[in-house]
């Protein structure tokens, strides 16, 4: 109601005054804190007290003051208007009303609380018919759901509700499956490769897929994205020819064993060309696919997916997902299981919460590391200094601030060759003492570098330079948007720090990071991560290229150029009235697949 808001405006002029404290004041003083007529103010002090908000004693002749009494707790008031707004779906403007009060986090995680109800099925009957949705919650911000300009591990799950590619892979990334295209073929040099596409797929404005559809989106990714996730992959496509409205044939320059894998990805999702150039810049905020649902709006932090009903693969269960975005509400400790939502993503379960929980899937992993920036001739040129600064990161002091079961130590991408750091690096005690002499020993005389990473990485950097203050080195943090973290942004920071998801992509992810690395390298390890990369992308062997990595790796540990940190194993836990649980890429559930009983 407007009338609660303009009473907190009120109460949050007067901050001292506690309620039930009768303290002068004058009709004209309130009027101007609303910016309002004195008659509308009298009849706003009426409304207030029939409310039992407060009591107002008038007096009458000029120059008296009037007495006001605060009957009603200004937190109290904020928290019914910031339910009443969510319950209009305008989540952003609960956040903004309770950050304005005096103890913000406080009244957040009361509507946070409260928000837990209003996650998770809801289901309505209207006569015969009965209506699912699905409301659910992402701590993340959606900024674009274009497949070219994704960052996010948020917006690419919702990439993977609303798009479909030519083909897709497998959750344990070990068969590539048919999708827009039904059969795909490639010639002996397995630089020509030819895809036919199913007939009748729609796309959510009504128009069939065709083929200059597919040409358009790769070209798209090209022109948008030259620099962008696995550009190295489709910067390589040297032609393209579309003989009917069912075929393509893509040509490359050369030989590329991902190339395949790449179209699985969500990148590669196919648009329509029409949509495209109609939306424009705006095709983030309005995305047309093929997928099992459509964007149907989305306002104030919430995006709200319908079923596709033509959707070539079967209409999904669910009529609506509800997708609440939480970002602004304040970060909650990672996989806090709490709140009784009905599919948790990334959830830490105690042993009593887990007994509630029926299944709880281990999913893919995240894998922290450093890279070392050796372009210029600083400090970190010299061998003796990298192995030191590697040493004075205790990865056991490491853990012990993370905390955490779902966090473990990492020596490789190869979590099979993990096994001794995650064991037992937790209980490994650090001697400052020996490491701080160890730095000396290598020339190290306490000069400051600078580690630089992405927002959402934040707290890890802040963790690695808490050790290594610990160890003497000063570090200062310098963080980068995810859009430009590639490009010269980072190249003045000593230290890089990101991450790698090691899911059904790894091969994929790893090039991608190799091809980064090579732009900050000496140049005989760029020659050497070049020739390991053509290696890669020359060997059809899933066995054979394994080794291949594994041996860049070793290379790259040797010299210390690459600092591995830790692990996070991801789970996704979901109630036993959840039905048609399907996870993608790192645990991440398939909206169309669930149904509740």
């Amino acid at each position: 109601m407007k009338i609660r808001r303009h009473y907190l405006a009120i109460r949050r002029a007067f901050p001292d005054i506690p309620e039930h404290s009768p303290f002068e004041a004058t009709t004209q003083e309130l009027a101007d804190l609303l910016d309002c007529t004195h008659r509308n103010m009298v009849l706003l002090l009426k409304r207030m007290q029939q409310e039992h908000w407060l009591a107002w004693e008038p007096k009458r002749g000029r120059g008296n003051r009037s007495t006001l009494t605060f009957l009603a707790a200004g937190e109290e008031l904020a928290l019914q208007e910031a339910q009443e707004l969510v319950r209009k779906q305008d989540l952003r403007s609960a956040l903004e009303l309770l950050g304005q009060m005096e103890e913000p986090a406080l009244l957040r995680g009361q509507l946070q609380e409260w928000l837990s109800g209003q996650f998770g099925l809801h289901s309505n009957l209207e006569g015969k018919r009965r209506t699912d949705i699905l409301r659910f919650p992402l701590p993340q911000t959606i900024h674009t759901l274009d497949p070219a300009a994704i960052h996010y591990a948020g917006e690419s799950h919702l990439v993977n509700q609303l798009f479909d590619g030519l083909v897709r892979i497998d959750p344990k990334g070990e068969q590539i499956l048919p999708q827009l295209a039904h059969a795909w073929e490639t010639d002996e040099s397995r630089t020509d490769w030819t895809f036919y596409l199913r007939k009748g797929v729609l796309f959510h404005h009504g128009r069939e897929l065709d083929s200059s559809d597919v040409k358009y989106s790769l070209e798209r990714l090209k022109t948008l994205a030259p620099q962008g996730l696995y550009s190295w992959v489709y910067t390589n496509i040297a032609s393209m020819e579309t003989p009917d409205d069912t075929t393509i044939r893509i040509r490359l320059a050369e030989r590329n064993e991902a190339f395949l894998p790449f179209l699985t990805t969500n990148r590669a999702s196919i648009v329509p060309q029409d949509a495209c150039e109609a939306a424009g810049e705006r095709f983030g905020v309005r995305p047309v696919g093929t997928g099992p649902f459509r964007l149907a709006g989305h306002e104030q932090g919430v995006w709200m997916l319908e079923a596709f009903a033509p959707y070539f693969q079967g209409r999904a269960f669910l009529d609506r997902v509800e997708v609440w975005t939480l970002a602004d509400a304040g970060e909650q400790e990672e996989g806090s299981a709490k709140q009784p939502f009905q599919v948790m993503h990334n959830a830490r379960l105690s042993d009593s919460a887990a007994r509630r929980w029926q299944q709880i899937r281990q999913s893919g992993m995240t894998c922290k590391f450093i890279t070392v920036n050796e372009s210029n001739d600083g400090l970190l040129a010299k061998p003796a200094i990298r192995a030191a600064v590697d040493r004075a990161i205790h990865r056991g002091e490491l853990l012990r601030l993370l905390s955490g079961d779902v966090t473990r130590g990492a020596s490789s991408f190869w979590p099979e060759e993990d096994i001794a750091a995650a064991a037992d690096w937790r209980d490994e005690d650090a001697d400052w003492t020996e490491i701080g002499q160890f730095l000396k020993k290598s020339g190290y005389r306490g000069e400051p570098l600078t580690l630089a990473t992405i927002p959402q990485y934040a707290a890890d950097a802040d963790i690695v330079r808490q050790v290594c203050a610990k160890a003497g080195i000063p570090l200062c943090i310098e963080l980068i948007p995810a859009e430009a973290f590639k490009g010269e942004a980072r190249m003045g920071a000593d230290l890089l720090l990101f991450a790698v998801m090691l899911d059904e992509h790894r091969e994929l992810r790893l090039v991608d990071l190799y091809k980064s690395m090579q732009q900050h390298a000496p140049q005989p390890v760029r020659d050497m991560l070049e020739q390991g990369i053509r290696r890669l992308l020359e060997e059809p062997e899933p066995e054979r290229r394994a080794d291949i990595f594994k041996q860049i790796e070793a290379q790259l540990k040797e010299r210390n150029s690459l600092l591995f940190l830790y692990r996070k194993q991801l789970k996704t836990a979901y109630h036993p009235s959840v039905r048609g649980i399907s996870l993608e890429s790192l645990g991440w559930v398939r909206f169309k697949d669930i149904w509740f009983t």
